[in-house]
């Protein structure tokens, strides 16, 4: 089966990409030859792969805006999607924009399982979002804070995290409390300067109308019309995830950050994230998003890192038999 799409010069170079690397990926992946014809893509191959591909690329190109490229992480999704006869779920993607970034750049979901984060987050008053790195947990949690505070839905954003040593003995930091504490919460400055601009975070944080700070100050505090996140939740114990929980005022919503598969607390110790998601999971207000390697938007290597573990881990498991179960 043959069929055609007429797409501009433009068009054409960002479908392929550089030095037609998308090209090469769509025809590997989805079974189908692609040709340039006089301002004509020419799709050919078995009449389902046709299908799937000509669905998928109109779907792409037409949700481009202006200068927009086709990023390797999106093409690598919407092949994915297409192989799963979901393409069309593309422009369900795209069609929701969060925020801009200072220098212009569109934030929004880019995964249907960061879709279902985001609507959770505007949905419920506490949002668990657990899953792998770079599956944008943190960072969509930060837009859309900055997005309630910049509309008055919130007089404050609190960002926290548990001062905790990723595996490593930091020994004494010289200088102030805020110098001591301000290694942990780096990736939250980052965040909210790539956002917000340096002066605005540097205004706001002066004004007080922006916090962060470790999990430990969060004690004895009752946090109303705020945005509170919590991230690397888990670190914690059931004892601070619990003090954290009861901080919440009226008006606040919180998202919960954390990867349960990379913990650094003392090996004896249950992390708080895991308890409450087991006592909260069914309480209404509340809700449990769990994003996977197919929702990790960084370099796709990340990915395939991600997904290696995933696959070692799962082997690592005893099985029933090994476990000694008995009749």
């Amino acid at each position: 089966m043959e069929r055609l799409i007429e797409l501009s010069a433009s068009e054409l170079q960002k479908l392929f990409g550089r030095n037609d690397r998308y090209l090469e990926k769509i025809e590997n992946e989805l079974g189908v030859i692609l040709v340039n014809r006089n301002g004509c893509l020419k799709i050919s191959g078995e009449e389902t792969n046709v299908q799937g591909a000509a669905s998928m690329i109109e779907e792409l190109m037409g949700n481009l805006s202006g200068n927009e490229d086709i990023e390797e992480q999106k093409m690598d999704y919407a092949i994915e999607l297409t192989r799963e006869n979901n393409e069309k779920a593309l422009s369900e993607i795209d069609r929701e924009v969060i925020c801009h970034t200072i220098s212009g750049k569109p934030i929004k979901p880019k995964t249907l399982g960061q879709k279902e984060y985001v609507d959770a987050i505007k949905k419920d008053m506490v949002v668990f979002g657990i899953g792998p790195a770079g599956t944008g947990k943190t960072y969509l949690a930060m837009a859309l804070a900055i997005t309630a505070f910049k509309n008055n839905e919130v007089n404050k954003i609190i960002l926290t995290r548990p001062a905790i040593e990723a595996g490593e003995k930091l020994g004494f930091l010289p200088g102030d409390m805020q110098s001591k504490v301000d290694p942990y919460l780096r990736p939250l400055y980052d965040a909210l300067y790539q956002i917000m601009g340096a002066d605005g975070f540097q205004k706001n944080m002066e004004k007080g109308l922006i916090e962060v700070a470790p999990l430990a100050y969060m004690r004895g505090r009752t946090l109303d019309d705020a945005f509170i996140i919590l991230d690397e939740a888990q670190n914690t114990t059931p004892a601070q995830m619990k003090m954290f929980l009861t901080r919440i005022g009226f008006g606040s919503k919180v998202v919960i950050t954390g990867d349960s598969t990379q913990k650094d607390l003392p090996k004896d110790v249950t992390s708080g994230l895991d308890v409450a998601v087991k006592i909260l999971n069914k309480i209404e207000g509340i809700s449990v998003c769990k994003l996977t390697s197919k929702d990790v938007v960084r370099h796709p290597l990340v990915q395939k890192i991600v997904k290696a573990y995933e696959a070692y881990d799962e082997k690592k498991k005893p099985s029933s038999r090994e476990k000694g179960y008995k009749r």
